[in-house]
């Protein structure tokens, strides 16, 4: 008889584990035509902005483009102002202003910034219409690639890429034209005889606009932006944003239109997918608040078009906040609102300052290596280099003074005559008594004048070197 006690396994089989791909491939967004009233509010902001973009490249001021980035010889000409690289602290100020810009109008609406004014979506929505007149509306445009490879079918795929990359190309015109004057660029490029980097840079911005508004589209939303990442930590309660009313809208159902359907226990929704049809990133807006959400409001005017032929209220799909969902008061006057308003507000107020007293003529005094030496007088002797920037459009007569200690001699031109825009570097001399010097290093000042303007001068601090004074 055996001495052992059988055994017997009842481990649970490990249950199967399905593999989850965390790539989800993209379904291709096919939207409707639709019209209303923030629809023509974006159409109105898309051409005042287009007007803007490529209007401005054109106009002239003073024999040359008005609005020029000329990088080869570090000018900016804004209209009447130029602008060196000395300037550039303006440039950054300017930016920190429109951060605080859109920080303000996230908090306050939202991303209505991404919905109406933000490169990508208004050249999706032109790249989007140029679908609509050559392949047809939603309907059409999935039929026909559905459809087998045919003449019509080529025809009407080829006029889209040709709209397509034809704006594309009038972008990159206009971008590089900012920066190569574009009177200049365009025959140039048609003659052949542009540069390498003004035909790279318009290739480059060409693949870019085609590639991101005619097939990224919403890809560039949701993955590329980070704005769609850190804008959920500026909203709040009372922050306004797209938004169905559940509590009206459901439950959901097809009915006739003058049926009793609040007797069936149905809201004002009739489950139609109007709203998610006309949307540029495919999403529900009745399942809430999501990322992909960009502000645009087109399923607010689908949803009050089929309101209106229903003859129900509009609004079910608004712009409202989650404090007016939950039948509580909106809050407008919030501190972190009031906060950056201030500070925005602070900021334009210093950034209009500091471009109104700009400086119109730079100055900076550079000594030479040689501390000091003794002249055949026998007197002390500084030597300097002044580089003298003429920052005005004018050409400019100037006059140039130095003090800061009793006696000193100045030695050199004291007038000097610079063209609009001229570097010029002008050495002198600076000569005291020693028994005059307080000490070893004094502080001095020169100081630059315009003869025809006195209003247009600027100051530069040194030191006077000489011996030890015992």
């Amino acid at each position: 008889m055996s001495s052992q006690i059988p055994l017997k396994d009842v481990t649970p089989a490990p249950a199967k584990v399905e593999s989850v791909d965390l790539y989800a491939s993209r379904e291709k967004i096919y939207t409707r035509a639709f019209t209303g009233l923030f629809r023509n509010l974006r159409m109105l902001g898309g051409a005042l902005l287009f007007i803007l973009y490529f209007g401005t490249v054109w106009l002239s001021w003073d024999g040359r483009q008005a609005v020029w980035w000329d990088l080869p010889a570090r000018k900016f000409h804004i209209f009447g102002a130029t602008y060196w690289p000395q300037d550039f602290v303006l440039l950054s100020a300017l930016l920190i202003i429109a951060a605080f810009g859109l920080f303000f109008i996230t908090v306050f609406a939202g991303r209505v910034w991404c919905g109406y004014t933000c490169p990508q979506s208004v050249f999706t929505w032109v790249f989007m219409w140029a679908e609509k007149i050559t392949e047809g509306d939603r309907n059409q445009r999935m039929k026909l690639d559905k459809a087998p490879i045919s003449g019509q079918k080529l025809l009407r795929k080829a006029a889209k890429h040709g709209i397509w990359v034809a704006v594309s190309v009038a972008t990159a015109l206009t971008f590089v034209g900012y920066f190569s004057p574009i009177r200049e660029l365009i025959p140039d490029l048609l003659t052949l005889q542009a540069g390498g980097w003004a035909v790279f840079w318009v290739g480059f911005f060409t693949l870019a606009t085609y590639g991101n508004a005619g097939w990224l589209r919403e890809q560039v939303c949701i993955y590329m932006c980070p704005y769609a990442r850190f804008q959920s930590v500026m909203f709040d309660q009372d922050t306004l944003i797209v938004s169905y009313d559940p509590r009206r809208g459901e439950h959901r159902g097809p009915r006739k239109k003058d049926a009793d359907y609040q007797a069936e226990g149905l809201g004002d929704c009739i489950d139609c997918k109007m709203c998610v049809q006309v949307c540029p990133t495919g999403i529900d807006i009745r399942d809430g608040l999501q990322i992909e959400c960009i502000g645009c409001a087109a399923c607010i005017d689908a949803c009050d078009s089929i309101m209106d032929k229903m003859n129900y209220p509009k609004g079910l799909i608004s712009y409202t906040t989650e404090h007016n969902l939950s039948g509580q008061q909106t809050n407008l006057a919030r501190p972190r609102l009031i906060g950056y308003a201030v500070a925005l507000l602070a900021m334009i107020g210093l950034f209009a300052w500091a471009v109104a007293s700009r400086p119109l003529v730079e100055l900076d005094v550079i000594k030479d290596r040689v501390l000091y030496r003794e002249n055949e007088a026998g007197r002390i002797e500084n030597v300097y280099t002044l580089k003298i920037m003429n920052k005005s459009q004018r050409d400019m007569t100037y006059l140039i003074e130095a003090d800061g200690l009793d006696g000193l001699v100045y030695e050199g031109k004291r007038e000097v005559k610079a063209l609009a825009g001229e570097v010029l570097s002008l050495p002198i001399e600076l000569s005291i008594e020693p028994e005059k010097l307080p000490s070893s290093a004094n502080e001095i000042r020169f100081r630059i004048q315009s003869a025809d303007e006195p209003s247009i001068h600027n100051d530069a601090d040194s030191r006077f070197i000489g011996p030890s004074v015992r």
